[in-house]
């Protein structure tokens, strides 16, 4: 139940929806005082969630910094979050914007600072189809040379907490040893920790795909624009989906 109800409320989460929903209230009420009201929340919903400079204030302060890893340091396993790939009608996987999560997977491996890859992704969909992430994030490892004893696939988790819980398990049936790295976009690293320390598991947090934040901030962000109104999303799922797992618990 919390699985669907989750997946149902996400889509009242963004901003352009406020503002619809605001615009569509504003023509059929009546009331001239409350017509213009909505009016203006609207228009002050869309500027604040389409300017870049709002944005990337938040995102600086909720972002996990970049983690520069000991020299010479060697790890047992990279956690690498599933999320990085999405399915074509036919069921047949690609890589979307959160493609460096897989990226930085592969780069720890080659540069032998880790000694296996774990990819833990199913089907996060009400109605799950045919695809597995982990089954095919797996195939594409095994596509970059990475040997079939470096390679561990999770592949039923649903949500970060499934992610969590089932990698827990496996690490515990491969007797891998901790501690870990944990690889996942810098907006989603806060809830992955939080999640991978309840289920005990000592993990070192190597954030990537950076969305936001990262470069000078400049007037020019205020002017509003579709990136930001873009992007918005990721940050309120993030905050409210960290707010339930630390109201919920393990």
């Amino acid at each position: 139940m919390f699985f669907i109800l989750s997946k149902v409320l996400l889509y009242f989460i963004f901003p352009l929806t406020w503002v619809i929903v605001l615009a569509i209230c504003s023509i059929v009420v009546k009331n001239t005082r409350r017509k213009k009201n909505l009016r203006i929340a609207a228009v002050v919903i869309f500027y604040l969630f389409s300017n870049n400079f709002l944005l990337n204030l938040f995102a600086r302060a909720w972002d996990a910094p970049p983690v520069t890893l000991p020299v010479g340091s060697h790890y047992s396993c990279a956690i690498v979050l599933g999320g990085f790939t999405s399915a074509d009608k036919n069921e047949q996987g690609y890589f979307n914007t959160a493609a460096d999560r897989f990226i930085q997977g592969v780069k720890l491996y080659k540069q032998g600072i880790v000694s296996h890859v774990l990819i833990t992704g199913g089907n996060g969909n009400i109605i799950p189809g045919a695809y597995h992430e982990g089954a095919w994030a797996g195939q594409q490892l095994a596509a970059m040379g990475l040997p079939p004893e470096a390679i561990l696939v999770e592949n039923n988790s649903r949500n970060t907490l499934e992610n969590g819980a089932f990698t827990r398990q496996l690490l515990l049936d491969t007797h891998l040893a901790p501690p870990y790295i944990l690889v996942t976009s810098a907006f989603h690293m806060r809830r992955s920790l939080m999640v991978f320390h309840r289920e005990d598991l000592q993990v070192i947090p190597y954030p990537c795909n950076y969305t936001a934040g990262r470069y000078q901030l400049s007037v020019f962000d205020l002017i509003p624009g579709s990136e930001a109104l873009n992007t918005w999303p990721y940050y309120i799922k993030e905050v409210i989906g960290y707010a339930v797992y630390w109201v919920k618990g393990k």
